[in-house]
């Protein structure tokens, strides 16, 4: 494969030197016909007759010194904690020191694969993304809350088979059914309320509805205006969830069929409560990993980072 703005391949290269060596015709009438100039038709020419047909392949376009790369120490540092951390290079960034745009730069380099792109437990490359230029944020807390639900496997007494190996799984007596990961999200702020619930029946999401919007009331954001969810049965056909929108005073935004990424927020959200919190340790007990929701909430509400809002956790943008 030749450059990217290479006029001429190897095979090209190779008529014009059979033309000017062995036909003896003259280089800029070779050059006119091969659409290039007289000074590359020379360089080639003379790239033959001192290296041969070697001389007529693609060469290396990287300088041979580069004064202000990153050392090898500090890429190496950037490495492992992406590989530990599992952390995007904003986060990276702040921890270590160096610019976010080096960090993207040495992770590209070294071939390290985009954390949307991979498995959040073990960090390797299972799937593709699908990115979108139409990004939106409403102008005020409470424009738009995000709804979703994420289901989890509980986790048997004793630890399942992250604790036990795989060959748990095959146990009738371990499966012990899912857990419901109810989710709303601010559209303006990020501010996040989760519960662990036993369904995702209307019911259950109606009430979800009423106690997040009582989280957001007490930090500041008086009145829901939109509510936006899937196609969902518990969404779109539930009487108790309509009259739980209705009573907030709010209406209900559906997405598109098959567009998750028009819920974005919540759905990025829900890989992020996945990484961080239920996948960042292992736990023994379903109880254990329950217990450790809402601390792990108030840190992201309050000190966790966010790209979006420039590095600020999303409570700045309600104080």
């Amino acid at each position: 494969m030749s450059h990217a703005n290479a006029r001429l391949n190897v095979h090209g290269r190779r008529l014009l030197v059979q033309r000017v060596l062995d036909q003896g015709r003259p280089v800029a009438h070779v050059a006119k016909e091969l659409g290039v100039s007289r000074q590359c038709a020379h360089r080639w020419v003379n790239r033959f007759r001192d290296e041969g047909p070697a001389g007529l392949v693609d060469r290396s376009s990287r300088p041979h010194h580069c004064p202000r790369q990153t050392p090898v120490e500090v890429e190496q540092r950037v490495l492992a904690l992406r590989a530990q951390e599992r952390r995007g290079p904003d986060w990276i960034s702040a921890e270590l020191s160096v610019p976010a745009r080096t960090v993207s730069a040495i992770l590209r380099r070294h071939g390290v694969p985009y954390l949307a792109e991979c498995d959040p437990l073990t960090g390797r490359l299972i799937r593709a993304c699908r990115a979108t230029q139409h990004r939106y944020e409403r102008a005020r807390p409470g424009d738009l809350v995000h709804l979703d639900v994420k289901k989890l496997g509980r986790i048997p007494e004793g630890g399942g088979w992250r604790t036990q190996g795989p060959s748990v799984i095959d146990h009738p007596s371990v499966r012990v059914g899912y857990d419901y990961i109810h989710s709303a999200v601010d559209d303006h702020s990020r501010l996040a309320y989760s519960e662990v619930c036993g369904d995702e029946k209307g019911q259950t999401s109606a009430d979800f509805l009423h106690r997040a919007a009582e989280f957001f009331a007490a930090h500041g954001v008086d009145r829901i205006k939109q509510v936006m969810t899937d196609n969902a049965l518990a969404y779109r056909r539930s009487s108790a969830f309509r009259n739980a929108v209705t009573a907030l005073g709010a209406t209900q935004v559906f997405t598109r069929p098959h567009c998750p990424w028009q819920n974005g927020k919540v759905e990025r959200f829900n890989r992020t409560i996945q990484i961080e919190w239920a996948y960042r340790q292992v736990f023994t007990t379903n109880s254990d990993r329950t217990a450790a929701l809402a601390p792990w909430l108030k840190h992201y509400n309050t000190e966790r980072r966010h790209w979006a809002l420039g590095g600020q956790p999303p409570i700045s943008r309600l104080s």
